[in-house]
């Protein structure tokens, strides 16, 4: 590491600061001309971006903690989304790297939303996997933000109550007011007569950074070729077993120089789960090194253009919409056994009266 990947770095933030000072600057003083609120807008969400992929991820990894920047430290950084900076270093740095796609363990499989994967169980609600995926993208901020709740617990298992999902929420709302109040008071507020293209302009912006994000992604750990774990099969993995797991369970995408950036150089999927600590504007570097070792082992080393992952992404999941013969002979024996207890229960009545 040397003066080349801090130069980046403090390039990239002020790539930041200052194309959000720019746009937020266009949507207040000439928000209304149609042509400047459309720039304002998309330079807004350019920035937001920047700003989670490029700076807020690598750097809440401790990947410019050689700096001794207080400001660049992975222990003090928090980012501009609905998503604490604790909560992500667990639910990502920890949870999400050390236990890739592992279904049951990992939560990124699926968010709690969706099956991606065949060793999910199935049931009823993913036949609405490509309208939750939708779903999924365009509020990707705020399943991200409370992803370390797992509403899924509450509204589908009944496993966990509204009360302790409100407990443990107390810093998530703390960062969601804080973030409305940014985005959707103050800046509309002092825009004055312009306040409402601000306000559009704001929602815009962290849509347009939402989709973006969740993409990338996508293309990350739920294409086609990207494979799931069973937790019982990777109970006494051993480290180099670890690092094959991490290979066979991301997908690298190819795109010009500015792609690699607005993607937090999570196009170079692979090399961010064998490296999360190394400067990501390294990995373009180490990409071909980890390439020809798959070759020379044998070892396939998933990646495409951007396209093609995205479109082998709503393969999948339409794929997983649907039940397996297995899934639907245990659907088929759960709906045989409620029809039978409601019989029962019914012809009961019948005879008590």
């Amino acid at each position: 590491l040397n003066e080349k990947d801090a130069a980046y770095i403090y390039k990239i933030r002020n790539f930041v600061r200052y194309s959000e000072i720019t746009s937020r600057g266009l949507l207040m003083f000439a928000g209304w001309i149609p042509p400047v609120w459309l720039l304002g807008t998309a330079l807004l969400g350019v920035s937001k971006i920047v700003e989670n992929m490029e700076l807020g991820h690598n750097v809440m990894h401790g990947q410019f903690d050689w700096l001794s920047d207080p400001h660049l430290n992975g222990a003090n950084y928090d980012w501009d989304t609905i998503a604490t900076g604790d909560d992500w270093k667990y639910t990502h740095n920890y949870i999400h790297h050390t236990y890739t796609n592992i279904v049951g363990k990992d939560h990124d499989v699926g968010y709690g939303l969706l099956r991606v994967s065949e060793s999910q169980a199935w049931e009823p609600r993913f036949l609405f996997n490509i309208p939750l995926a939708i779903q999924l993208m365009l509020f990707f901020e705020w399943y991200v933000g409370i992803q370390r709740l797992h509403l899924e617990d509450v509204l589908v298992y009944k496993t966990k109550t509204w009360r302790e999902v409100w407990h443990e929420a107390r810093d998530v709302r703390k960062k969601i007011k804080l973030q409305v109040v940014k985005d959707y008071v103050f800046f509309p507020l002092i825009a004055g007569p312009n306040a409402l293209p601000v306000f559009a302009g704001n929602v815009v912006a962290n849509i347009i950074r939402s989709v973006w994000a969740s993409a990338v992604i996508f293309n990350g750990h739920f294409t086609e070729d990207a494979e799931n774990f069973e937790a019982d099969d990777t109970a006494n993995e051993t480290k180099a077993e670890w690092y094959l797991r991490q290979i066979r369970g991301s997908s690298n995408f190819s795109g010009t120089a500015w792609l690699h950036i607005l993607s937090g150089n999570l196009s170079h999927q692979i090399e961010h789960h064998l490296f999360p600590d190394m400067p990501a504007n390294r990995y373009a570097e180490a990409a071909p090194k980890v390439k020809a070792l798959c070759a020379e082992y044998g070892i396939h080393y998933n990646e495409a253009s951007f396209t093609q992952q995205f479109a082998s992404v709503w393969i999948r999941l339409a794929k997983c919409s649907l039940p397996n013969a297995e899934d639907l002979s245990e659907q088929l024996r759960f709906a045989k056994a409620a029809i039978q207890q409601t019989a029962r229960q019914k012809i009961g009545q019948w005879f008590k009266k």
